[in-house]
């Protein structure tokens, strides 16, 4: 029988602390995922979610905006019940939730109903939201992206301060509002009994329409993910084309961006996977044509 990996075992071990702080009892825990987050299930149709380090307070607004949308009637996942979270395990936070009924991916169109709905939100008056960062933890993965050498880490760390700098000149656009932060059908689950379900609420905030928007638009046009129609469809169904504003290529740039230090992060926790940041370099520096460019998912 294989050994649990390093990353693995040392979630549990904070997964076992922080559930029986709790009053939760974690014996036969199952792994799901071990990805961004490492995420298991426990007997009772609980599913709990063991953060990295320095995440405790993304993890406290998650489980507070979900609660709130709760209330608000807006479907999404739900913290466990009756449960004091998030739990501080040398500095990882753990958060428990109801397991989710039989679902796969949700639509386009559905993820356009959805950020409709959240876009049309006042702001949560009960607690601080935080506002908007597409950049966050993006310096962290670039010092991290030990596959790479000296000079693409120095070539990211360039495109991630003139991002910024175009970022604070964005023209005006749509009135601000709640966002999801991280929009695609992949964070919307899609259920046999035909909700649809928002998922991984930790970077919801206050920000730009548009940043949501832009999700759904680089699917299309930077991935070919989807198809035009199905972007047409997007866009009949939430009201408008992010692509027809001026600050749309920033954006777009942005998320483009974050893709790649997120491959690059993984390809840092699994060599094999280098492949993929060393093309998305490639793409973000010109050298591989216009977009649609032949992107590889990363976990």
């Amino acid at each position: 029988m294989n050994q649990p990996d390093n990353a693995e075992a040392a979630a549990r071990a904070v997964l076992d602390a922080a559930s029986r702080r709790v009053g939760l009892d974690p014996a036969g825990a199952k792994l799901i995922r071990a990805s961004e987050n490492v995420l298991f299930r426990l007997p009772g149709g609980i599913i709990a979610r063991v953060a990295r380090v320095g995440q405790l307070a993304a993890a406290a607004r998650e489980v507070a905006v979900a609660r709130w949308l709760e209330v608000n009637m807006v479907p999404a996942v739900q913290p466990w019940p009756d449960v004091r979270q998030p739990a501080d395990v040398d500095g990882r936070a753990v958060t428990w939730w109801r397991e989710l009924p039989p679902h796969q991916y949700g639509t386009v169109l559905q993820v356009a109903i959805a950020l409709r709905r959240l876009h049309d939100l006042p702001a949560p008056a009960e607690f601080d939201i935080g506002r908007l960062d597409p950049f966050v933890r993006l310096p962290e993965r670039i010092d991290r992206a030990g596959t790479l050498d000296k000079s693409d880490r120095a070539w990211m760390r360039g495109h991630l301060a003139e991002l910024k700098a175009r970022y604070a000149e964005l023209p005006e656009g749509l009135p601000e509002c709640v966002v999801h932060g991280d929009a695609w059908v992949g964070n919307i689950a899609a259920t046999d009994d035909g909700r649809a379900i928002l998922l991984d609420l930790e970077r919801c905030s206050v920000g730009l329409p548009e940043w949501d928007l832009t999700s759904t638009a680089v699917k299309a046009f930077t991935v070919a993910g989807i198809t035009a129609a199905e972007y047409e469809e997007f866009v009949r169904a939430y009201g408008h084309d992010v692509t027809a504003w001026a600050g749309f290529e920033t954006l777009r740039d942005i998320r483009e961006f974050r893709m790649a230090c997120m491959a690059a992060q993984v390809a840092a926790e699994d060599p094999t996977r280098h492949d993929e940041i060393v093309l998305r370099l490639a793409c973000l520096r010109g050298d591989r044509g216009p977009r649609p460019w032949p992107w590889r998912a990363v976990p």
